[in-house]
């Protein structure tokens, strides 16, 4: 095990916070983990104490177990390809057992404040505050609930909900339910939806996403990313698209509006059920909303269907309250990262999850944790301020050329090659601190 000096704050025991924790102990830093909730796994843990969870009955992974999985942990070998939220939370709770992680955890405690002083104060609800050279923000993002902005003109007379707190369709039973959004969660919930509801479930939606099923001629749909991953995305992008149309049509052959852009582009959506369900009319396609009427939801085809329930499947804001706007600035989904990792500003400030990936992020998130062990324990020096800036700077052209933008850009993340590139990054920091440059020390952090 390495020495270090340094003693670090991680935000959060979801994945993200366990790799991170798992890490920094790896690399002989001093950990103490701040989670919310009563358990490790985070979002994954329906019953957890912390209510952020949006994880529901039916939810199983929409990547397949060994291109999920953390390297340093497989997931069993007789698990299904794509295992239930249930299994992967006993997977992140076993994970944290078999690594000793659960004594550097503080469960039960909420992080209301995290300054800059001398060190890094980060105070809980209850009161106490702790010093330390470093922080991991390691929150997650798919937890404070996102509705439409603005809301959609007009009244509604029945009951509207976020897919966040969906958790079994008995809500539906009898009911006229519509669906807002093209999401994974969307498609999941109508499906359940459909099997109980008050006639055919609609599903609502301005634009298009590609559908890929979980399994494409035998074998998951994902399995073949890593092969073509030498390859231009643009290039991957059209035998993707390739073999998606040969495999299952397109989404206009089910009644669903064209995808707003190419695949690899927009974030697929990832179902087998959805695609069977539509051809047996279960789920019926509406355009987007126009306005709402008292028991009826107008669409902006001029057609109008009376509703009982809006589950609003719109996704998530980006949200860090213990960090004032002197960190993340106006909006913390533009917050600019070196590597997705590093506070420009001050480096001892460090993330880990705060991207959207292709993929999986539990690999992402173990590759990010990996970086900041390095840098936290003195084996890895950072570029320069002007270099760093100048990848940030670049990174975000290709994210805007990929992606355009208003779709995050300064979050996404290619999963392949970011995950096969982060390793590569490590490997340079050794070398630049092997010929002069600077690393973090624990005497360093004092500003």
């Amino acid at each position: 095990m390495a020495v270090s000096s340094s003693r670090v704050a991680v935000i959060g025991a979801g994945a993200a916070g366990l790799a991170t924790v798992k890490a920094l102990l790896d690399a002989g830093c001093a950990v103490v983990a701040y989670e919310k909730g009563d358990r490790p796994g985070g979002l994954w843990v329906r019953d957890n104490s912390s209510g952020l969870s949006p994880a529901y009955a039916s939810l199983h992974l929409n990547t397949s177990k060994r291109r999920t999985e953390f390297a340093d942990f497989p997931m069993p070998a007789d698990w299904p390809d794509y295992p239930s939220a249930s299994r992967v939370a006993s997977y992140l709770a076993d994970y944290a057992q078999s690594f000793g992680l659960i004594p550097h955890i503080r469960f039960g405690s909420t992080v209301t404040r995290v300054e800059r002083d001398r060190l890094w104060a980060v105070t809980t609800e209850s009161g106490d505050t702790g010093r330390y050279d470093a922080v991991v923000v390691a929150n997650g993002h798919n937890w404070d609930p996102r509705y439409p902005d603005p809301a959609y003109p007009g009244t509604f007379h029945g009951t509207q909900m976020h897919a966040h707190d969906y958790r079994t369709p008995d809500v539906f039973r009898d009911r006229r339910v519509l669906i807002v959004g093209m999401g994974n969660s969307a498609m999941d919930i109508a499906v359940d939806a459909s099997h109980v509801a008050r006639g055919p479930v609609l599903l609502s939606a301005r634009r298009g996403v590609h559908i890929v099923p979980k399994y494409l001629f035998g074998r998951p749909a994902d399995a073949t990313g890593g092969a073509l991953a030498v390859l231009p995305w643009r290039l991957r992008q059209r035998i993707a698209e390739t073999l998606l149309r040969l495999a299952v049509g397109t989404p206009q052959r089910y009644g669903l509006p064209a995808p707003a852009g190419g695949l690899f582009q927009n974030h697929p959506t990832i179902s087998d059920t959805i695609l069977h369900r539509l051809t047996h009319g279960e789920v019926t396609p509406r355009p987007g909303i126009e306005r709402l009427d008292g028991e009826r939801v107008m669409f902006t085809d001029g057609s109008a269907d009376p509703v009982d329930v809006i589950v609003w499947a719109t996704g998530y804001r980006v949200s860090i309250p213990f960090l004032s706007p002197q960190w993340l600035g106006p909006d913390p989904q533009q917050l600019p990262l070196y590597q997705r990792v590093f506070h420009l500003d001050d480096p001892s400030l460090a993330f880990v999850g705060l991207m959207q990936s292709t993929g999986a992020a539990l690999p992402v998130v173990e590759v990010q944790a990996k970086l900041v062990a390095a840098y936290l324990s003195g084996g890895y020096a950072l570029p320069g301020i002007d270099e760093q800036q100048h990848a940030v700077q670049r990174a975000l052209r290709a994210a805007i050329a990929r992606w355009g933008t208003n779709a995050r850009p300064h979050m996404r993340i290619d999963f392949d090659r970011y995950v096969a590139d982060l390793p590569r990054e490590i490997a340079a920091g050794r070398n630049r601190l092997a010929g002069g440059g600077r690393t973090f020390t624990a005497e360093e952090s004092v500003v």
